[in-house]
């Protein structure tokens, strides 16, 4: 399946604060982290119905996802990132899901350090 010519929903930006990262510091003060989604899912529905139940409702995951981050306590960023992806394809009618997790403070004379994973159901 090319995913590249599936439909598509972004949510930028979302700024959280949560325990991240292996140092001690970082374990106990809680760190800005910054999260992109691409959403890959299928319009034809909610475009025919315009139903909120034949879409993704973005809101709704939006609340889910902050609460996972600024409850969650990782090591690393790809664990959060793959829990954040788990939580995208938990919706009905996501396909997959490309998920960004940054550290904006992390290394000193970088604007931001991350990763990126592609998941699909």
């Amino acid at each position: 399946m090319d995913y590249d010519l599936m439909d598509k929903t972004y949510i930028s930006d979302l700024l959280f604060r949560c325990i991240i990262g292996i140092n001690p510091d970082e374990r106990v003060n809680k760190q800005d982290v910054l999260i992109n989604l691409t959403i890959y899912t299928d319009f034809s529905r909610c475009i025919e119905t315009e139903d909120i139940e034949d879409t993704v409702n973005y809101k709704s995951l939006k609340l889910d996802i902050m609460t996972l981050v600024e409850g969650s306590s990782y090591l690393l960023v790809e664990k959060l990132a793959s829990a954040v992806s788990e939580c995208c394809l938990s919706y009905k009618g996501v396909q997959a899901v490309k998920v960004k997790v940054e550290k904006p403070t992390a290394l000193r004379f970088a604007k931001s350090v991350g990763v990126e994973i592609f998941r699909k159901n």
